[in-house]
């Protein structure tokens, strides 16, 4: 008696619809990625584009006053170091300007940055 009931019950209840899935956490993701991105303030572009231009004039003569430095250096000590340390005083002034159009405060650890090709070229001068 059981058996029948049970199977006049399951006969007569209507299928029920799955339950909606849970977006997954790369689902959650995407959707985040999805939204529209903001405008960006024309003062924003305006100090990255002249950030952009502060780093590319300034880091060729350093790197190029850093790396010469090394060739002169093994002739004319005196000169090589003379150009070493202009190499390291450009490279920071780059980086202090780069700041400073940010507004950032201009003594912060990314000056070691202005400093990287004196650093790496002492090696080969000393």
């Amino acid at each position: 008696m059981d058996t029948t009931v049970m199977m006049e019950q399951a006969q007569n209840t209507e299928p029920q619809e799955p339950a909606p899935e849970r977006p997954r956490p790369a689902e959650r993701r995407m959707a985040r990625r999805r939204r529209t991105p903001r405008p960006m303030n024309i003062e924003t572009v305006q100090r990255w584009v002249v950030s952009a231009v502060v780093f590319h004039v300034g880091t060729v003569p350093a790197v190029t006053l850093a790396v010469y430095s090394i060739g002169v250096a093994a002739t004319d000590f005196g000169r090589g170091v003379g150009l070493w340390f202009m190499s390291g005083v450009i490279g920071i002034l780059t980086a202090a300007g780069i700041l400073a159009i940010h507004r950032r405060k201009p003594l912060s650890p990314w000056l070691l940055l202005g400093i990287l090709p004196a650093v790496v070229t002492a090696f080969y001068i000393f």
